[in-house]
């Protein structure tokens, strides 16, 4: 069994591109752990995107697009005045993973895919809690708790263990060998090169002295 430390934020779209991948290591070491740490890729972002930056996504999220296969829609880049806030997705993925720990990656995936594939606008607690129905969550409590003060203390508590770790860039993975750290990827990576990865910090991790 493996001990995955995930730091992600939710409308990262390396993180969305790397989900798959990911999935196929969890897939491949049933029974292993995931520990979420929200990163905070934008958080608190109030202006409004210009179109400099709206173009530079565009460009960003095809490098994604070509790299994962997966689909990927301008809905919300489009959109007036809108501002690319991560906190209140990084939040929710926070809320989930307080209610039900083992629903929390299933919630994030979610929301990447409301977000990237269906254009659907993350920043916003309601569309949050929408999306955290379809994974189980009642959709009042889960609302609820993510207005939170305890929620919002809590994801600027994560913001702060990815800085303690040095964290700058997401996706991050690392997996944990009796209480170090071993970094497995800093970026996106396929799964036969996260494999790779596992199965050299297994060597090393495992070499007395």
């Amino acid at each position: 069994m493996k001990h995955l430390l995930y730091i992600a934020d939710p409308l990262c779209s390396w993180c969305y591109g790397f989900g798959p991948e990911l999935t196929r290591v969890l897939d491949t070491h049933p029974g292993s752990v995931l520990e979420l740490v929200m990163g905070g890729l934008r958080p608190f972002n109030r202006e409004p995107m210009s179109g400099a930056f709206r173009d530079m996504l565009l460009g960003h999220w095809k490098h994604v697009s070509d790299a994962s296969g997966l689909p990927f829609s301008d809905t919300n880049l489009q959109r007036d005045g809108w501002a690319y806030d991560t906190e209140p997705a990084c939040r929710a993925v926070v809320t989930a993973r307080a209610m039900d720990y083992p629903r929390a990656y299933e919630y994030l995936e979610a929301v990447q895919t409301a977000f990237y594939r269906d254009g659907r606008d993350a920043t916003l607690a309601e569309e949050l809690a929408d999306v955290a129905v379809n994974c189980g969550f009642e959709r009042a409590a889960f609302l609820g708790k993510l207005e939170s003060d305890a929620m919002r203390e809590q994801t600027l508590a994560d913001f702060s263990t990815a800085q303690r770790l040095g964290v700058n860039g997401f996706p991050t993975l690392g997996v944990k060998h009796a209480g170090q750290v071993y970094l497995v990827t800093s970026g996106f990576a396929t799964h036969a090169e996260l494999e790779d990865r596992l199965a050299q910090i297994e060597r090393l991790a495992s070499k007395p002295g």
